[in-house]
């Protein structure tokens, strides 16, 4: 649109005062009140992981009472997890899942509950979550035919591959804690959300749990075991995109190892 008379004659009275140069396409109010500058935003340093202190996890003080306590031996901790009636989900199960791989093994695996495969053959971790977490041990050396052991949080599916209750947590997880002790695993991986909440008592979720170590406190053991937390196969099987981030914390498991000797 054509500029108006009046529009002319104030752009020359701008240029009889000395303006010569167009900052700006809209006019700007300078009467109107200044709003105070906003606070700048100070974000926290990234800590550096080299220099992190593990986190220390807490452990059940005692087993007393429970039949995990007469354990002395993993076949023994077999029978009892076998002969336990204390968990509604037995009833609904087909085989009561225990482990697999080498007992004693240097590295032990920690899942949250066997699915529909695992359920039918006995064994945790065969289905699709399971051979992709085979894929990723092999590829930092480990395997459960030589240096793996694998187990869960739970020894039952949960019907429907549902989520565990608080319960059904709390009736197993004496049996984890004096598997572990039994097995003397050199260090601990603990796969999935649910595994890590339960075994570290925090409520944060995985995606900030990840990636750290944390110390495990084992009744029944001396010193502390080092445990890693990371995403359960059947994540990454949702969700490829992450799978980036396991294997840096998988990098970590195999540089822990090297450390020790």
């Amino acid at each position: 649109m054509p500029a108006t008379q009046s529009q002319i004659a104030l752009l020359r009275w701008y240029v009889e005062m000395g303006a010569d140069e167009s900052i700006g396409w809209e006019a700007q109010d300078r009467l109107a009140p200044k709003r105070p500058p906003a606070a700048p935003i100070v974000r926290p340093a990234a800590p550096v992981a080299a220099e992190r202190e593990p986190d220390f996890a807490p452990a059940i003080t005692s087993l007393a009472g429970h039949p995990a306590e007469a354990a002395t031996t993993l076949a023994e901790l077999e029978e009892a997890v076998r002969a336990f009636e204390g968990c509604a989900l037995k009833r609904t199960a087909t085989n009561t899942v225990f482990a697999d791989g080498i007992r004693g093994a240097p590295l032990m695996i920690i899942g949250e509950a066997p699915g529909a495969d695992e359920d039918r053959l006995g064994k945790p971790f065969v289905g699709r979550s399971g051979q992709l977490l085979d894929r990723m041990l092999a590829a930092i050396g480990f395997s459960r035919q030589s240096n793996a052991y694998i187990t869960n949080i739970l020894f039952w599916r949960p019907p429907g591959n549902r989520k565990p209750t608080g319960d059904e947590i709390a009736a197993c997880l004496p049996f984890v804690w004096r598997h572990i002790a039994l097995g003397r695993p050199r260090l601990v991986l603990l796969s999935g959300g649910t595994a890590t909440a339960a075994m570290l008592d925090r409520s944060e979720g995985i995606t900030r749990l990840r990636g750290r170590w944390f110390e495990l406190q084992v009744p029944g053991l001396d010193r502390p075991v080092p445990a890693m937390a990371s995403y359960h196969p059947s994540f990454l099987l949702r969700t490829p995109a992450r799978k980036s981030e396991v294997w840096r914390d998988l990098l970590a498991i195999q540089a822990k190892f090297d450390e020790s000797g």
